[in-house]
């Protein structure tokens, strides 16, 4: 009954193709949130779908209605003496199949395989994380006979159309349905495509927008130019000031320090998009900071769109408004409340009072991030049951983490 048994279990169920069978049957399901004569096939996802696979790993499910948007499926595992729980977070909903998109030969809806590589809509994101997580706990069950921890499953259907209700579910089973000790949410990318990569967080996102609106209407550049004030360079000489020119932040509260047990765990990390991700601008961000410190440790300002006048049909005209639309990306030990106070603040020193700033549209979620030397990523060995009570010591440490975030 060892880790390394459990683990060739989980390769033969791959090697085998059942594995390509069970992500072929989720694939096929046209579960995309994003579009409203597709809602059915969200709820068939958890009912036809995830409720039987878990069903046989001793787990009883719950699909909870929702009534900001598609459903929830809750799905638990006891075991007895256990001393902590696990819960484990995936979404079987995707964007759109856009199926005239598609190569000939493949369908967002059919899984096809072509040398390495497994195409389908999901199968990325997230219906292929979640399967693995599945596959996995099944493979211990069977080699162990039980899992040495309480298991939850909490799977959502709406992640891809801003994950409404997902706050209320969890306010409200907090302390019951959704109480656990571990958290381990199984969605995003990796540093490098053959590299398995833990994540301790996120950073968050805080949409902005910038304005300058000086007057109505455009007027005549060979009549006005030289005389009115245009808002395109008074906006673009605002953009410039808030970083140098390899994008630095100069915004002082938006450079919060960078821990030293951060700096430890992101040493040797490098970021690879592959053969389908661009190159990276080695010479762009914080001089001092590696690529993978200004990604994972540290805060980037982005602008996402910027327009004045007409830029598909420009005239030879001063146009009276300018507009904006960024982003920062900022991690934990940034104030989020003084994020917009702060950039206020800059750009008035800098003389740019003619600059609006005010909450752009979009989300805003707040950053996340558990401390590398917590005991919880510390704690790396296998789960067996000689290991709850170490486990026990540090739940209450962890919920006050949670808490925390």
């Amino acid at each position: 009954m060892s880790r390394a048994a459990a683990i060739a279990r989980a390769h033969a169920y791959f090697d085998s193709g059942e594995f390509l069978l069970d992500l072929q049957r989720r694939v096929a399901i046209p579960s995309t949130s994003q579009e409203p004569e597709r809602a059915p096939a969200l709820r068939r996802y958890l009912d036809e779908e995830m409720v039987p696979s878990l069903a046989p790993l001793g787990f009883t499910s719950r699909v909870l209605d929702n009534p900001s948007g598609p459903p929830f499926l809750v799905a638990e595992r006891t075991e007895e003496g256990a001393a902590f729980t696990v819960l484990l977070y995936g979404h079987g909903d995707t964007v759109p199949g856009l199926d005239d998109a598609w190569r000939a030969g493949l369908s967002p809806w059919v899984l096809t395989v072509e040398g390495k590589r497994i195409y389908g809509r999901g199968t990325a994101d997230n219906k292929g994380q979640h399967s693995i997580n599945i596959a996995a706990l099944a493979a211990v069950v069977a080699e162990r006979g039980g899992l040495g921890f309480n298991a939850k499953f909490l799977l959502e259907m709406g992640e891809e159309v801003g994950s409404a209700g997902l706050r209320e579910l969890c306010s409200k089973h907090k302390d019951g349905l959704l109480r656990a000790d571990l958290l381990i949410a199984s969605d995003g990318p990796r540093t490098a495509p053959d590299r398995p990569t833990l994540f301790l967080g996120a950073r968050g996102g805080h949409p902005i927008e910038l304005t300058v609106d000086l007057r109505e209407g455009a007027h005549h550049s060979g009549n006005w130019g030289g005389l009115l004030a245009n808002p395109g360079i008074i906006l673009a000489h605002a953009l410039a000031c808030i970083t140098d020119a390899r994008g630095s932040i100069r915004v002082p509260e938006w450079r919060p320090p960078l821990p030293a047990s951060v700096r430890r765990a992101l040493a040797g990390v490098e970021v690879d998009g592959s053969g389908n991700g661009p190159a990276i601008d080695r010479d762009w961000g914080e001089a001092d900071l590696s690529p993978a410190e200004r990604v994972f440790g540290w805060n980037s300002f982005e602008v996402l769109a910027f327009t004045t006048g007409t830029p598909d049909h420009p005239v030879n005209a001063i146009p009276g408004q300018a507009r904006a639309h960024c982003q920062l990306r900022y991690v934990v030990g940034t104030d989020v409340d003084d994020i917009l106070p702060a950039l206020r603040r800059h750009l008035d020193r800098h003389g740019f009072t003619q600059v609006e700033v005010r909450r752009g549209r979009g989300g805003f979620f707040r950053a996340s991030r558990l401390d590398p030397e917590d005991p919880w990523v510390r704690f790396r060995r296998p789960l067996h049951r000689a290991d709850h009570r170490a486990c026990a010591g540090h739940s209450a440490q962890f919920r006050r983490i949670v808490a925390e975030r």
